[in-house]
């Protein structure tokens, strides 16, 4: 067997953390072809098919899960070799909309991590307003948030967000009465959304809850008090989208765009990694 070439096992990690080779060839800053590549000679080397593709999914065979552990550790004792110099590690600010993060932040942390492990992260959640707002005052070296005009045209957009009416699978209101709305305090352009959408297509509504942040206003859905505009990618788990059912009207999608200042090389590197990340988990 031959030595394992660190690239080819660091690819197949992003594949395997991605489930896609298009975003772990934009995380490697490569071709998807590159990434094609390099797993077929690692898995040449090793004589076992790691990686199971079809033309909608890729996953780990048997062999590949079982690989998987090792090829962490083998990316991790890399790293740790490469930082032996003393090499000071980056720090990347970064400010996210809490619309655009969800219960799939531990795995994008992990993406991260395997991606840019000598980069040290500051994630600053908050509503894009704030988010942009710290951007624009230095605080910040790279802000994704929400976009709900096109007043500004210097970002770079990184998926389109699409959303529904959401709500528990035991959740029910009396006909005839306001539909009961969960939303988060103005200014929330999502807020705004939701209600412009409901009085221009006549749907009576009433604040049943307002809560600070996605995640309260996901827990009051959840916890059946209410229906709420949220993005379908990060809706808790266990909700429905009910447009059609209660004949709500439909919502429109919302970019999701990033705004970064940083030149650095590393940092941009660091840049691509969570924009992939972000991506990837709207398959």
């Amino acid at each position: 067997m031959k030595a394992l070439d660190v690239e080819a096992v660091e690819a197949f990690v992003m594949v395997a953390d991605f489930k896609s080779f298009t975003r772990a060839a934009e995380a490697l800053d490569t071709t998807q072809s590159a990434i094609s590549l390099k797993i077929k000679r690692l898995e040449a080397g090793l004589g076992q098919r790691l990686l199971e593709r079809t033309p909608r999914r890729v996953r780990l065979s048997v062999q590949g899960g079982a690989f998987l552990g090792a090829a962490r550790h083998l990316l991790a004792a890399h790293q740790q070799a490469m930082g032996s110099f003393g090499a000071p590690a980056q720090r990347l600010k970064v400010g996210i909309s809490h619309h655009l993060v969800g219960a799939e932040l531990p795995l994008l942390l992990r993406q991260l991590k395997d991606t840019q492990p000598l980069t040290v992260f500051e994630i600053h959640v908050s509503t894009s307003r704030d988010a942009l707002q710290q951007f624009d005052d230095r605080q910040l070296d790279a802000a994704v948030v929400l976009q709900h005009d096109n007043r500004r045209q210097d970002g770079e957009v990184i998926l389109c967000e699409r959303f529904g009416w959401m709500t528990s699978r035991d959740f029910s209101f009396a006909p005839g009465q306001p539909l009961p709305l969960a939303t988060q305090a103005p200014p929330c352009g999502v807020r705004s959304m939701a209600i412009e959408a409901l009085d221009r297509a006549g749907v009576a509504w009433q604040e049943a809850f307002v809560g600070a942040g996605n995640a309260t206003v996901g827990a009051a859905v959840l916890a059946g008090l209410a229906v709420a505009a949220l993005p379908l990618r990060i809706a808790p788990a266990g909700t429905l989208d009910v447009t059609r059912t209660l004949g709500l009207p439909p919502l429109p999608a919302r970019d999701a765009v990033l705004y970064a200042n940083s030149s650095d090389v590393q940092l941009r590197q660091a840049l691509r990694s969570l924009t992939a990340a972000l991506k990837a988990s709207a398959q």
